[in-house]
């Protein structure tokens, strides 16, 4: 489907379980469209195989590849690009260049606020923490 303007742009800290759930949900959705993910400890053709191939969540009925250019790497998932980042430092991840406004902390380590507060750094307006804190 067609995303409307008025979308939340999002950016996905960490591409485990919850990091995917979140990008497959927005895929989904008129209201949220998945910008950018970072996660230093996964390469973005690991990370293509991990959406297309979830045991648990089955298979992943949307196209999905990956494109590396210039240095660097997008998730292009039915022609929309998604930029990945591989930063383990919250605040040098390009959320601001990439667009996203808010970040969805899916890494379990960045839980508390002042922890959680670092994306603001690369330019997100708000974090969400998807563990508790």
């Amino acid at each position: 489907g067609i995303t409307p303007p008025s979308a939340a742009k999002l950016g996905i800290n960490g591409f485990g379980r919850i990091g995917r759930l979140v990008l497959k949900a927005s895929v989904w959705s008129k209201s949220a469209q998945t910008v950018a993910v970072n996660d230093p400890f996964m390469d973005v053709d690991y990370m293509v195989y991990q959406l297309k191939f979830d045991s648990v969540h089955s298979r992943f009925r949307s196209e999905v590849k990956a494109k590396k250019e210039g240095g660097k790497e997008w998730l292009v998932i039915d022609g929309k690009e998604i930029r990945v980042y591989h930063e383990k430092d919250p605040g040098s991840i390009g959320w601001g260049e990439s667009g996203a406004e808010y970040v969805c902390e899916s890494t379990g380590i960045f839980t508390t606020v002042d922890k959680a507060r670092q994306h603001l750094k690369g330019g997100a307006k708000k974090v969400i923490i998807s563990a508790p804190s």
